[in-house]
């Protein structure tokens, strides 16, 4: 049967096609065997959220060349299969459909939503096919759904981590709390409340938001008000993340700020300038946080010509612990690839050390990092024994 991989336009270069296929066997020095393994993957290729599904695809396809020029996995060339799920939970549920209904997968790559996640549960634990997400909702992997596997640290551990940088480093007691009402905003915001809990200290003020927002001075006059020290936000969106920023500088908000990964991604940076200087953010993905995010980051900008964030990374490990499961298994079964992603071990990946746990979690801590005047800096690592 033939087999085709669709990729994103502009940034996510080419459409890998059997064409694709049989000039990176000629110019390899090894034999692929006639039939692809294919995974699918359903990226935010339209919508609100567009740009996250572009970095996603340029990581997955960056791991995905190396591999086949490498070698493959057993003998076999990997192909990825791409459906659009347009920023949307009904187009999340449509694009799995598509892509479980067509056959001949071995495996399924998500997004980082974790709404997203959450719709597409019923079909992947119908389709028995493992699937690796990037949304850190704690309920994801929680959520008697064995297929499901994460290729970043869950929400428990970032608001450990925010907290405990919060309030241990930076001496700050005055909290308040901003997020977003989806699955992501909620279950961070549940998890840093109990997280401060243990710390002692009760936020002086909660404000949820809906996602995809234009006006979020009601938010932030009632922070100004609260007499906040420190803002720490739990916001799914980068052009959220950018708004917010610009309008809490704007009304005068001068209190720290510490917030999940979107605060460092490249499109909120990009989008709200200085209004991020000197913020927080616990990131996944940090460029010098090891030697394998050092030299994946030296990689992405030598193709890219931009700067990589976790959207890309994510999704670049996804593929690689996918075909490090298969070469373990020596098996393209879905049931064999499971079973060997769960018995993966101290993998170095760009994001972290993986080491899966019987909920499917590979990751088990957080970096910091710092804005500094438009540069993110490391600044350390906070682990958490699992």
């Amino acid at each position: 049967m033939k087999r085709t991989s669709s990729w994103l336009a502009g940034l996510a270069a080419t459409t890998a096609t059997t064409a694709t296929a049989a000039a990176l066997a000629l110019a390899s020095p090894y034999t692929f065997a006639a039939d692809p393994i294919t995974f699918g993957m359903m990226t935010e290729s339209t919508g609100p959220s567009s740009e996250a599904g572009i970095y996603q695809a340029n990581g997955a396809k960056l791991a995905l060349d190396e591999i086949n020029k490498a070698g493959g996995v057993l003998g076999h060339q990997i192909e990825v299969r791409n459906e659009d799920n347009q920023s949307t939970n009904p187009g999340s549920v449509l694009a799995i459909s598509k892509l479980t209904s067509a056959g001949n997968l071995s495996a399924l790559i998500a997004t980082v939503r974790s709404t997203q996640i959450q719709a597409i549960s019923p079909t992947v634990l119908r389709a028995r096919l493992p699937i690796m997400v990037g949304g850190t909702d704690v309920g994801l992997t929680h959520a008697n759904n064995p297929w499901i596997f994460r290729a970043r640290p869950n929400d428990g551990y970032s608001a450990k981590v925010i907290a405990d940088y919060g309030v241990n480093t930076l001496k700050l007691k005055k909290w308040a709390i901003v997020h977003s009402t989806d699955a992501f905003g909620n279950g961070g915001k549940n998890n840093l409340t109990e997280a401060l809990k243990a710390a002692g200290i009760t936020p002086v003020v909660v404000q949820g938001f809906t996602s995809n927002s234009q006006d979020f001075t009601p938010i932030v006059l009632a922070v100004k008000n609260s007499g906040a020290d420190i803002v720490a936000t739990y916001i799914a969106n980068s052009t959220d993340v950018a708004i917010f920023g610009k309008q809490l500088r704007q009304l005068g908000v001068k209190a720290a700020w510490i917030g999940s990964p979107s605060v460092s991604t490249a499109t909120a940076m990009q989008l709200a300038g200085d209004a991020l200087y000197g913020s927080y953010s616990i990131a996944d993905f940090a460029p010098d946080a090891s030697p394998e995010a050092k030299a994946y980051a030296q990689k992405y900008r030598a193709v890219y010509k931009v700067e990589p964030d976790f959207y890309s990374a994510w999704a670049y490990d996804s593929v690689n612990l996918l075909a490090l499961a298969i070469k373990n298994a020596n098996s393209t079964k879905p049931d064999d690839i499971a079973k060997a992603l769960r018995a993966i071990k101290s993998y170095k990946g760009v994001e972290g050390t993986y080491t899966f746990d019987a909920n499917g979690d590979g990751l088990h801590g957080y970096n910091v990092v710092k804005n500094d005047n438009g540069k993110i800096v490391f600044v350390k690592h906070i682990d958490f024994a699992q």
